[in-house]
C-alpha cells in the first residue's frame, strides 16, 4: 500500500491523505500525551523523516496483526528504500516492541539498531536515565 503523509501524531503514528492512521509496527516511542521523557523529541524525529507530502509505502507483515484496537493500520513504513521503523530505533527515538511476543520479519534489524543506539547513547537512551530495553513490554521512559 502507498500513501502520502499529511501529519505525524506522535513518535510512532502517522496520518495519510486517505484519512487512515498508520502505527509503525514492532516499535514503541515515548508518549506525547501524557508527556513522557523524549516524547516530543521522538515526534520531531518522525516529522523530520516524514514531513507532510512525503510519499510512503506501507508493508504489512503476514505474521502480525494489520489493525490495532484503535483502528490504526499496523505496518512498516518505507520512505524510498528506508525502513522508517528501523531508522527511528537507530536514532534512539523508539525501541523495539514485540506486542504479545510476536516477532516480525525485521525483529533482528530492530534489535541490532536498539543495541547500537543504546551503546552510542542516542536519543532517549541519553535523555531518559530510567529507560530500559524490554521488547516484550511497551517502552517506558519514567521510573515506573
Amino acid at each position: 500500500m502507498a500513501g502520502r503523509v499529511v501529519g505525524v501524531s506522535d513518535g510512532d503514528t502517522i496520518r495519510l491523505a486517505d484519512g487512515s492512521r498508520v502505527r509503525l509496527v514492532q516499535i514503541d516511542a515515548p508518549e506525547v500525551d501524557p508527556p513522557e521523557c523524549y516524547g516530543a523529541a521522538a515526534r520531531g524525529v518522525l516529522r523530520s523523516l516524514l514531513p507532510p507530502g512525503s510519499e510512503v509505502r506501507i508493508e504489512y507483515d503476514d505474521d502480525l496483526d494489520r489493525v490495532d484496537r484503535f483502528g490504526r493500520r499496523l505496518g512498516y513504513v518505507f520512505a524510498g528504500d528506508r525502513n522508517v521503523n528501523v531508522t527511528l530505533v537507530e536514532r534512539g527515538a523508539a525501541a523495539p516492541y514485540f506486542f504479545g511476543g510476536e516477532r516480525g520479519r525485521y525483529a533482528g534489524d530492530l534489535l541490532d539498531a536498539a543495541d547500537e543506539a543504546i551503546d552510542e547513547r542516542r536519543g532517549l537512551w541519553a535523555a531518559c536515565p530510567a529507560a530500559r530495553l524490554n521488547p516484550r513490554r511497551a517502552l517506558t521512559t519514567s521510573g515506573r
